[in-house]
């Protein structure tokens, strides 16, 4: 077994108490516009994302709830910022957010605009550098150095310097600014479970970065004005570092400058003395010395930690695949790829397994067909333990070994993130992709995987809604039937009814269940080659819960059918049905007896309508739209007694029973929606 397979996956480290409810830390979320801000707030995103104004004025910003293993952060994305040296009025909203939130000081208690909303001051600023465009930001870090707030550096797009030959020295770069610093590809999502994982520790050490102090002959020039900054009654009316204030006084005459004026006009005075002193002897005004000072400083700090050529290369598999399954414009490619190498397996591996096995066990009991009540509970036996190979063999093996290759190997977390943003309109994440896929083969291996890559309420709507996926045994149904009764066409229409259901559903489970889920920090772990014994305990481990759940209601269930048949309470079940099978989907009150059969085994409800009906040829008793309404009903009716077990397993009692309600109501309200329609057309023509 390779090493690799053995990989742990990535951990958060927990270094003192959690960082949940009062304690959850506040990160801000800030840099240029194009460097990758959004995109790493995209990407760790919840789907319950708040849009606010601050102050209720000026440019909106968004926040959401963020899990970092078991701490929480509250991530805001703040609109772009260029520079502090000139403060128009959104810039000055901003800052004004990271000094002081909604408590503001002395000085802007006379504001018109006051904050509307209650928000907090960072904890943390999450500044997102441009690794090629690194010089120009490396000017507004070192602005945001003298805020004095815990900061740690995102430097994002490092693909692309990598690609134009720069190497940048990481560490030389977090020592310099005294601040972490970590590599990332944001629209990858690579280098983000660690970004993330350094700002949960910045939020605990709350080490301000280094500031970086002017050059010495500027520094002469501010000290008259520094003082200014450094009196008491500036200090408690300002609320700000002194350094920072004493540079903004000293850079423009924008909101400080302003506000010094109104609440102190002599120390305004004392400034503009100060200024002019300064702008005497430097061969450019103080405010235009000290932005061409900060410029010149971030050139000495970029050429100390860059050079053109050398540093690492990936290998080309490597870059070929990321572009492949990552690439935010073609990335789909790989996603499509991984989904089409899990309908091959639903609709031919897994096929060919059944065709091979559990067909033949079927059609070697076949002509068993006992009398006797003892026999009649045999056979019932039997028939459950027939319908368990038929999950395991043809379909829970293969697929499970499948999602469990595609886990080890990394490609799943690949197509998690891919998708991400698609799930987030049903209220989920995209490590979910795999198990709907999965639903398409069959429920039961589906709702385990869902349980090995949720939890919480995702793991709650995840498995509802993945009962209303057709699986194989459906799917066999409507190509059997409406291939024949109803055409091409109409086997697409009802294919197509499943994701415009699972979309609807989706939407009304929104309002049971809240989307209060935080947003989720989605590693993406370097590729492996998984060993086959890792696979192999993989795939025991997911599966073998199906032993000591499914099998027993699988029997229990067969048995009890069994017995109903045997006693004679068919035609007692069949007037039980009538409101459902005559009355509201307009079928005949004979089948009432396959619809309540088929939830042991889907294929039992064809093969008992040809049985209920007494022919196989079923358009000389049903029309064309009776059989469009019973498939429709039978395509979102409880899938089965296995499925249900495991939504036992997985949810407990209240939520499984819930899900057997949603899927009858669901079920009669596609099939009345199909049946009016076609009968309209029928009255009309």
């Amino acid at each position: 077994m390779s090493s690799s397979s053995l990989r742990p996956p990535h951990t958060f480290p927990l270094a003192g108490p959690l960082l949940r409810g009062s304690r959850c830390p506040r990160v801000a979320i800030i840099g240029q516009a194009r460097a990758g801000k959004s995109r790493i707030f995209r990407a760790a995103s919840s789907t319950a994302v708040r849009h606010e104004r601050l102050a209720g004025v000026g440019p909106a910003y968004e926040e959401c709830l963020v899990d970092v293993g078991l701490d929480q952060i509250s991530l805001v994305d703040l609109p772009p910022v260029e520079t502090f040296h000139t403060l128009s009025n959104d810039t000055a909203v901003i800052l004004k957010y990271l000094l002081w939130g909604d408590r503001w000081p002395a000085i802007a208690r006379h504001e018109a605009h006051q904050p509307a909303q209650s928000f907090a001051a960072p904890d943390v600023l999450l500044l997102v550098m441009d690794a090629t465009a690194l010089e120009r930001d490396l000017e507004l870090a070192l602005e945001l150095a003298q805020i004095g707030k815990p900061m740690v550096v995102a430097l994002n797009r490092m693909d692309e310097a990598r690609a134009k030959r720069m190497f940048i020295n990481v560490g030389a770069l977090a020592e310099k600014l005294g601040a972490p610093v970590v590599p990332t590809v944001a629209h990858m999502g690579l280098g983000l479970a660690d970004l993330f994982s350094t700002v949960v520790r910045a939020a605990r050490e709350k080490r301000a970065p280094t500031p970086q102090p002017p050059s010495p002959y500027i520094a002469a020039h501010l000290a008259p004005i520094a003082e200014i900054a450094r009196d008491p009654g500036v200090v408690d009316a300002f609320a700000v570092p002194a350094s920072f204030l004493a540079l903004q006084l000293a850079e423009n005459d924008d909101y400080f400058a302003q506000e010094l004026r109104c609440h102190f006009p002599k120390l305004h005075q004392s400034l503009l003395a100060a200024r002019e002193a300064a702008d005497a002897v430097l061969p450019r005004p103080l405010g235009e010395e000290i932005h061409a000072d900060r410029h010149h400083r971030a050139a000495l700090l970029f050429e100390a930690v860059s050079r053109p050529g050398g540093g690492e290369k990936l290998p080309a598999w490597q870059r070929w695949l990321d572009e492949l399954f990552l690439h935010p414009r073609w990335g789909f490619a790989g996603t499509l790829a991984v989904f089409a190498l899990v309908l091959f397996f639903v609709f031919e591996v897994s096929s060919w397994l059944d065709s091979h096995t559990v067909a033949r066990l079927i059609a070697w009991a076949e002509p068993w067909q006992p009398t006797d009540l003892a026999g009649v509970i045999l056979r019932a036996v039997a028939d459950g333990l027939i319908g368990l190979a038929g999950i395991v063999i043809p379909y829970m093996i293969p697929l499970v070994l499948l999602l469990a290759f595609l886990e080890e190997s990394g490609i799943m977390h690949r197509v998690a993130f891919v998708v991400d943003r698609g799930f987030h309109q049903l209220g989920l994440h995209g490590g979910v992709a795999l198990p709907f896929l999965m639903g398409l083969g069959c429920n039961v291996p589906a709702l385990a995987a869902t349980a090995a890559v949720t939890h919480g309420r995702d793991r709650t709507v995840a498995a509802l809604l993945i009962t209303f996926l057709p699986c194989s045994a459906r799917s066999a149904i409507i190509l059997a039937l409406g291939g024949k009764y109803l055409g091409g066409f109409g086997v697409f229409a009802l294919f197509m009814l499943a994701p415009i259901v699972v979309s609807l559903i989706g939407k009304l489970l929104k309002h049971r269940y809240p989307e209060t889920t935080p947003g989720m920090i989605q590693h993406i772990p370097p590729y492996a080659l998984p060993g086959i014994r890792r696979l192999a305990w993989l795939t025991w481990d997911r599966s073998r819960d199906i032993v000591t759940i499914v099998l027993p209601l699988l029997v229990i269930g067969s048995v009890v059918l069994a017995l109903l048949a045997h006693f004679g309470m068919d035609r007692w079940i069949n007037l039980a049905l009538t409101p459902i099978t005559h009355w509201w989907l307009g079928l005949p009150v004979v089948l009432g007896v396959p619809i309540l059969f088929g939830v042991l085994r889907k294929e039992l409800s064809l093969l008992m309508v040809f049985q209920a009906l007494g022919t196989q040829e079923l358009a000389g008793v049903l029309d064309t739209t009776q059989i469009a309404t019973f498939l429709a009903f039978l395509t979102f009716y409880v899938p089965c007694v296995s499925t249900f077990a495991m939504m036992l397993k997985l949810l407990g009692k209240r939520e499984a029973f819930f899900s057997v309600a949603l899927s009858i109501g669901a079920a009669l309200a596609v099939a009345m929606a199909v049946r009016l329609p076609l009968e309209l057309i029928d009255w009309v023509f």
